[in-house]
């Protein structure tokens, strides 16, 4: 019988996210050599004949993750792939297969279920990804899915968070915090619609922030284009929990520091106007809304030309020798980042 060595009892919500992994895996020991990387990185890195094997998951719990009340269950399904993809791919890898797992309460027919994997079929075609299996269950606390991917990089060609160097530049895909204010567009327009049932939203003027929030995509197109490029990355990270959270995820297990300047990271301009329409700043909405998925990943400085005229990417910063996390201001003040994205763990 398993003895509590520890009657003294801490909440999940002091600990954070990573800090609970962290509590939970500090003695993990690993026992097969097969196994190149366990927890602690956005995937599993597993060695089995002349390639490397990637395993993520990310749970989608209703109530915490979305909201049902605005979420269609076809894009939460496509939704559901897609972040999981995204994990394969900040490894510099490409997703193969999907198994998926669900529990659902009685309230679901069997109709509801087929929308969300219809959503999840249609990912896995678009990415080119083999849906291979799964579980489902019931549940008494509403819809719960738990998708794992495999997939697959080259030996020698994985990225890990913890390759940053002093004198890295500090690169992102995309644009940043559109998904954020998608996500408070939605909010807002249920609660309208709550208030009075005969409103009818026009998302019209959000579509793309929207979008962004209901059916993001991941970066397919960037572990080939940097092959292409010539170019391994030393780090990198998708962006799930916010610019912010990210870049302390790759210093920390790097051993380094960052300096980020505001006026360097890319913002759509529906963004900026949905986010004034708030009163609320879209640097805080790139910074810390997270759920964007894009790529975040520090190159040497002697790689910068074969990037520099290419739409992709933004250089937002640098790497330093000395530890801390710093966004320069368009004044040129210089405030220390904090990781104030997303924390599933606190209500």
């Amino acid at each position: 019988m398993l003895q509590d060595k520890n009657p003294s009892k801490t909440d999940l919500s002091q600990l954070g996210e990573f800090g609970l992994i962290e509590s939970l895996t500090k003695d993990i020991i690993i026992n097969n050599a097969s196994t190149l990387k366990g927890i602690g990185d956005d995937a599993a890195v597993l060695n089995f004949a002349n390639q490397n094997t990637l395993i993520s998951t990310d749970l989608l719990i209703e109530g915490i993750h979305f909201d049902l009340a605005y979420f269609p269950l076809k894009h939460l399904g496509y939704k559901s792939a897609i972040v999981n993809f995204s994990d394969i791919y900040a490894m510099n890898g490409k997703p193969t297969q999907l198994i998926v797992g669900l529990a659902v309460s009685n309230r679901f027919p069997l109709e509801a279920l087929q929308e969300i994997y219809d959503g999840i079929k249609l990912a896995c075609n678009i990415y080119k990804v083999d849906l291979i299996g799964g579980d489902t269950t019931s549940s008494r606390s509403g819809l719960i899915l738990a998708p794992t991917v495999v997939g697959k990089v080259t030996p020698g060609k994985e990225v890990y968070r913890s390759g940053a160097q002093p004198g890295d530049l500090i690169v992102v895909t995309g644009d940043l915090g559109a998904a954020y204010m998608g996500l408070l567009v939605l909010q807002r327009e249920n609660e309208t619609f709550k208030a009075n049932p005969q409103h009818q939203p026009d998302l019209t003027p959000y579509a793309y922030v929207v979008e962004r929030q209901l059916k993001p995509e991941a970066r397919k197109d960037i572990p080939p284009l940097l092959k292409k490029l010539n170019i391994q990355p030393g780090a990198m990270i998708d962006i799930s929990d916010g610019l912010s959270s990210e870049i302390m995820h790759i210093t920390r297990q790097s051993g380094v520091g960052a300096i980020i300047y505001a006026n360097k990271i890319p913002i759509d301009p529906q963004t900026v106007l949905t986010a004034e329409e708030f009163n609320i700043s879209e640097l805080t909405a790139a910074l810390n809304g997270g759920e964007d998925y894009e790529l975040l990943f520090t190159i040497k400085q002697k790689d910068y030309d074969k990037i520099k005229h290419r739409k992709e990417f933004a250089v937002i910063g640098h790497i330093t020798e000395e530890k801390g996390n710093y966004l320069i201001t368009p004044a040129n003040e210089k405030l220390q980042l904090k990781a104030q994205g997303w924390n599933a763990l606190k209500t």
